[in-house]
């Protein structure tokens, strides 16, 4: 298939279906890593009535990550195609926002310090419009 072609191809996909298969990816992925990083623990030993907790532990694990990775992706994703349909240019700004909105949300509410996350971002966004 020709370069040509397959830029076409890639934008038939709309913003939503987009951010459906960002997120997606991010729970396939978050649970994959969620499974190696539980094999990483110390697995609880195996009591009488309790029933199988290694893999009690192991699926809480697999389930935190990929919920983690999902919100990241779909956020990342979403605000991406926003910018790029606001913006109507398709460059590294947009990721680069994208990426900064995700890790800042995301992992600011996971941190408990959501209010600094969204300082930082009004400061980040305020610094690009006067330079942009």
């Amino acid at each position: 298939m020709d370069p040509s072609e397959i830029r076409y191809l890639e934008d038939e996909d709309t913003s939503t279906m987009k951010v459906i298969k960002g997120t997606t990816m991010g729970l396939v992925v978050g649970t994959i890593w969620g499974t190696i990083v539980a094999s990483w623990h110390d697995v609880p030993r195996v009591e009488k009535h309790v029933a199988l907790p290694g893999l009690i532990r192991t699926l809480r694990m697999m389930g935190n990550y990929g919920a983690t990775f999902a919100a990241v992706g779909g956020v990342y994703i979403g605000v991406e195609q926003l910018l790029q349909n606001y913006r109507m240019k398709r460059d590294l700004f947009n990721g680069a926002v994208g990426g900064f909105v995700a890790g800042a949300t995301i992992l600011g509410y996971k941190v408990r310090i959501l209010l600094t996350s969204f300082e930082l971002f009004m400061y980040f966004s305020y610094c690009c419009h006067e330079y942009n």
